[in-house]
């Protein structure tokens, strides 16, 4: 089983490229819904209510729901300020190994199945080592102009957009640790044809 990483730029097109690997018989690990999964667990929940308190958790009819409510925590990490840098890198602290394991986990069931490709589609591949888990690693490629529209289509301001790229890992670093490098500057078409040719040269290819 190949075993394929996705990395680029906030809405590079990541999640386009894993959908199309999808639709040629790959199946896709989404590192934000592991999180999110993993963000409940209760040995998780624990550190992280311990450090921020019950204010990050979910309002509900009944008071404090028990759920981690994604958007206080993300307030805490992304805010510009010197102190959330330290904030997001406690919350990665966290998070990571957890995920890790259950992505390992997931890798071993996938591969016993027979399945051609498993895709790992995190925008933290590189930065939380699970690159180290993957055959080849793909930079979906796309000019920041783009990128900004995609991102404030989805409701975002160009600062939001700025405050998260900054927190992420250097596009050119992420560049340069690929291993392959796919253009998303012209239409879905042109982009599928290009992960179509990649599935053919080392899927397909290698199986």
């Amino acid at each position: 089983m190949q075993i394929l990483g996705i990395v680029g730029g906030i809405a590079s097109g990541k999640s386009a490229v894993s959908a199309e690997l999808a639709a040629l018989g790959a199946v896709v690990l989404d590192a934000d819904q592991t999180a999110h999964e993993v963000i409940n667990l209760p040995e998780v929940k624990q550190k992280l209510v311990e450090r921020w308190g019950s204010a990050i958790l979910r309002e509900s009819s009944l008071g404090k729901s028990g759920e981690i409510d994604r958007s206080a925590v993300a307030k805490r990490v992304f805010s510009g300020q010197d102190a959330s840098r330290a904030e997001l890198q406690f919350l990665e602290q966290t998070l990571h190994p957890t995920i890790h394991q259950q992505f390992e986990k997931e890798l071993g069931r996938l591969a016993q199945q027979g399945v051609p490709a498993a895709v790992i589609d995190a925008p933290l591949l590189l930065e939380a080592g699970w690159g180290s888990l993957c055959k080849e690693v793909i930079f979906v490629d796309s000019p920041r102009e783009t990128r900004l529209c995609r991102a404030q289509a989805r409701g975002w301001s160009e600062e939001e957009f700025s405050r998260r790229e900054q927190a992420q890992m250097p596009i050119e670093e992420k560049r340069v640790q690929a291993t392959q490098i796919l253009a998303n500057e012209g239409s879905r078409e042109a982009l599928r044809a290009l992960v179509h040719d990649f599935w053919e040269s080392f899927v397909s290819g290698s199986s």
